[in-house]
């Protein structure tokens, strides 16, 4: 059974970065599409990026604009998203997902095609 675990969400203040990480105890990660999607208080949860499961491959949702970057390390079993430049628009809970329909695919911008989620890291941004 795939859990996945998300880390390093916290508080910070307009402009500051971080870096989230995400793993799973099974060590199940380093064949499948994974990626990253957040949700607001009162708004609809959004994509923010997606991997292949090579990591050479990588999508980004617009609002990104060169300020986020994923990647992973299939050797440790983990994946990030450096988050930069933050915004308090920003602010969310970031959820960790991965595709273990498409062994060796690639990432999608669609929540529907992610089959395992995990948990969310808390992201606050303070202007």
């Amino acid at each position: 059974q795939v859990q996945l675990v998300e880390s390093g969400g916290g508080l910070v203040q307009a402009g500051e970065s971080l870096r989230l990480s995400c793993t799973d105890s099974e060590r199940t990660l380093n064949t499948f599409p994974m990626g990253w999607f957040r949700q607001a208080p009162g708004k609809e949860r959004e994509f923010v990026a997606a991997i292949s499961w090579s990591g050479e491959d990588t999508l980004y949702a617009d609002f990104v604009k060169g300020r986020f970057i994923i990647s992973r390390d299939n050797d440790r079993n983990m994946m990030y998203l450096q988050l930069n430049s933050l915004k308090p628009e920003d602010t969310a809970v970031y959820y960790c997902v991965l595709d273990s329909a498409r062994t060796y695919g690639l990432g999608s911008p669609s929540a529907r095609q992610y089959t395992y989620w995990g948990r969310g890291t808390q992201v606050t941004v303070s202007s």
